[in-house]
């Protein structure tokens, strides 16, 4: 087996518990729907904004076509509720945080949008040799493209990358894609799987 020279972290539901439902919420609140009509219409568009292939304008217009409700007149309702919910998981950066000292590269790799991205960056979190982002990209997760940038990013071929992720899909993706991946349900439990590969952090 191929010594790992890389960790690659998703950002919801690893290094930050999931958005999903306090993002659906908040915006369904903002446009005066419900959560399930919202979702309906968010995932109708959902894709290309995450791809960066339109702006957060055109994704609420056809949002709000959808939901017979008017533009949001906020600059960005999405980074808005982004902030709002956004709750991080010291203990997992902390962890990164640890593999890179032990001479591991780290990476972010995640499905998001534009806004959602220049919030991470205004945090400047040290952890990482590099961060993905699907709307610089243009590609998503489990499109193997993604996970081709982000071994590239790091200069690490992808069979000595090791990818988190809390979705089995994008986890599928990563293996596909030719790299190690593991499942994340609990802090333990990965690092546990990561040793299985012979990671070590140090601890």
């Amino acid at each position: 087996m191929e010594r790992i020279e890389a960790i690659l972290f998703d950002w919801g539901g690893v290094l930050i518990d999931n958005p999903a439902p306090g993002l659906m919420a908040y915006c369904a609140e903002a446009l005066g729907v419900g959560v399930g009509d919202y979702q309906q219409a968010h995932d109708r568009h959902g894709e290309p904004f995450q791809k960066g292939l339109i702006p957060e304008q055109v994704f609420w217009q056809r949002v709000c076509g959808d939901l017979k409700r008017p533009v949001p007149d906020i600059p960005s309702l999405w980074g808005q509720a982004f902030r709002a919910v956004y709750s991080p998981r010291p203990e997992v950066f902390g962890w990164a945080g640890q593999l890179r000292k032990q001479g591991y590269k780290t990476a972010l790799l995640s499905n998001t949008e534009r806004a959602a991205t220049e919030f991470f960056l205004e945090l400047r979190y040290d952890v990482f040799d590099a961060a993905v982002f699907s709307c610089a990209e243009g590609t998503i997760k489990p499109e193997r493209e993604i996970y081709e940038i982000a071994a590239r990013k790091l200069g690490v071929p992808p069979s000595r990358c090791a990818f988190i992720d809390d979705r089995q899909l994008f986890v599928d993706g990563a293996i596909r894609a030719g790299m190690k991946a593991t499942l994340y349900n609990n802090l333990d439990q990965v690092k546990d799987a990561l040793r299985q590969l012979g990671v070590s952090d140090g601890a």
